[in-house]
């Protein structure tokens, strides 16, 4: 099994940065992939970032793209979510999944991609 733990979600200003944190332990040979996903309450859960566990192929939800940044590092076994200029719009619970089987090209934003998944952490844009 693998366990994955986030951090680093808060209360932030407009236009302000956060820096997630996805810490990843057990059987982390068996990750392929990880991404983030966000959800508020009664939508759906929309995909945010995912990055290959090696730091290759990254790819951005529309909403995110060039505000954010998805890195990956091994040795500490953590993948990492730079949000910069945050609106409002970007308030929820962000959650780090991990796993993947298949082709991470064309199903890397599917959550059913994912076979384990953390607990999430609240960012809450707001002035």
């Amino acid at each position: 099994q693998v366990q994955l733990v986030e951090s680093g979600g808060g209360l932030v200003q407009p236009g302000g940065s956060l820096k997630l944190s996805c810490a990843a332990s057990g059987r982390t040979d068996k990750i392929y992939a990880i991404a983030w996903f966000r959800q508020n309450p009664g939508k759906e859960r929309d995909f945010v970032a995912s990055i290959l566990w090696s730091g290759a192929a990254p790819y951005y939800a529309d909403s995110v793209k060039g505000r954010s940044t998805i890195t990956s590092d091994n040795a500490k076994n953590t993948v990492y979510l730079q949000m910069d200029s945050l609106e409002p719009e970007d308030t929820a619970v962000y959650s780090c999944a991990a796993g993947g089987g298949g082709s991470y090209t064309n199903s890397h934003a599917r959550p059913r991609f994912y076979d384990y998944w953390g607990q999430g952490t609240q960012v809450t844009v707001s002035s």
